[in-house]
């Protein structure tokens, strides 16, 4: 997994790894902000979303989505055969992965279907909920990062909600350092050209980012090594196979009635959660030693 660059001191030299295609950070300031009227005390930053889908997809393989938001080749993980990686039998007949026999992750915030049949939603108002969509796909990482109450402005919710994406210390620590770095500054460019050599001129009243902060620590040993919920409210490992026991997390609070969001919007109360130690639900990007993929 790739840590941020290092700060280069003159902006024409800046690295173009920080960079944000258009449509993808119009998918997370979307996604941020109906959050912030449907799960007010979850406090979802998207620069968090941002963080995962720099190490999920490499922000859609650089914008590469068309005009709406729907990724111009479809992203898929590995086979989840059980061959190296979790063993996770086919759950939607390959609609969304392309496989009849096994499940994949798909998507630019990489999904696999067990786990989008829970928390996938519409999130570009077009009438479905499509993992391939980037703004659909932001928004149901929101809305799980969010689940079970937590406050993402604490430090401990906020680790558990990236362990609940992918239950690898190393995994934790690059979303940490990732969202750090976006933190302190982004520059938003045309969609396909992030991913490209060029540096283009920053987002007009946004800084250029400053030192980052590639060694952020995470609470906790980082070991990675898998622990039982200490809550029935605190959200079982995302993306793998759905769990025996229905959730207990209760839904994530509603402002006021008159703010009150889409039912989309609204966190599963009853569904199951998918869990899994080994959690498949990673592209390339995000296989490490620690998750032995």
């Amino acid at each position: 997994m790739e840590l941020p660059p290092l700060r280069v001191r003159k902006a024409e030299t800046a690295p173009a790894g920080g960079t944000l295609p258009a449509s993808v950070f119009a998918a997370y300031r979307r996604a941020e902000t109906r959050l912030a009227h449907s799960a007010p005390g979850c406090r979802l930053r998207w620069q968090l979303l941002a963080a995962i889908g720099q190490v999920e997809s490499g922000q859609a393989g650089g914008g590469r989505v068309d005009a709406e938001g729907r990724t111009l080749t479809p992203i898929r993980g590995p086979r989840l055969d059980g061959v190296g990686f979790a063993l996770i039998r086919d759950s939607d007949g390959g609609a969304y992965d392309g496989d009849t026999v096994y499940d994949r992750a798909v998507g630019p915030m990489q999904f696999i279907p067990s786990t989008w049949a829970v928390w996938g939603v519409d999130g570009n108002g077009d009438g479905r909920a499509d993992p391939h969509n980037v703004f659909d796909a932001a928004l149901a990482a929101g809305r799980y990062l969010c689940a079970g109450g937590r406050d993402l402005s604490v430090p401990g919710d906020l680790d558990a909600a990236i362990l609940g994406y992918n239950h690898s210390g190393a995994y934790l620590r690059t979303v940490r350092a990732w969202f750090a770095y976006f933190l302190e500054g982004h520059r938003v460019v045309p969609d396909a050209v992030a991913a490209g050599g060029a540096s283009p001129e920053p987002e007009a009243g946004r800084p250029v980012r400053r030192e980052p902060s590639p060694s952020a620590r995470p609470a906790g040993d980082g070991s990675g090594t898998p622990s039982p919920s200490p809550t029935p409210s605190e959200p079982r490992p995302t993306h793998s196979t759905p769990s025996a026991e229905p959730s207990a997390a209760p839904l994530v609070p509603l402002p006021d009635p008159e703010l009150a969001p889409p039912a989309e919007d609204m966190l599963p109360s009853t569904a199951l959660l998918p869990g899994n130690e080994k959690n498949p639900m990673v592209a390339a990007p995000s296989t490490t030693a620690t998750t032995g993929r």
